[in-house]
């Protein structure tokens, strides 16, 4: 005999209700971060030895510039997620882990904001 009320073994979620859309979440950039890593990886071997106009040059190309953008915005969304769930296990204080919490997303944004401007003034800039 189950404790639970018919609506909520329907429903299948724990006692966050969130807990299910995270882990999906997570799993899902997981999935998009394999190929955007390789091809970040293979650019940036490509770029090595080179100067500063190679690297201009290879980000100028609207094809590397929307793919480095997808890059950093899987991996920042990613990150923030992750990142969240380990201030949520182990911090205790609800002040702190808030605190926490809202310094991560804020990170990322100000991280993910300064790359964007800088790879769309370089796609953009004249050649």
């Amino acid at each position: 005999m189950s404790l639970q009320t018919p609506l909520h073994r329907v429903e299948g979620l724990g006692s966050a209700k969130a807990g299910t859309a995270e882990f999906w979440r997570q799993r899902v950039t997981a999935v998009a971060l394999v190929p955007l890593s390789i091809w970040f990886v293979w650019s940036a071997l490509a770029l090595v030895g080179g100067n500063q106009e190679n690297a201009l040059a290879f980000f100028g190309n609207p094809v590397n510039a929307v793919l480095m953008l997808l890059f950093l915005a899987t991996a920042l969304y990613h990150m923030t997620i992750g990142v969240q769930v380990v201030i949520e296990d182990y911090i205790q204080q609800p002040f702190l882990k808030i605190s926490c919490i809202i310094l991560n997303r804020f990170f990322a944004l100000a991280v993910g904001v300064a790359t964007a401007f800088a790879l769309l003034k370089i796609a953009f800039a004249p050649i």
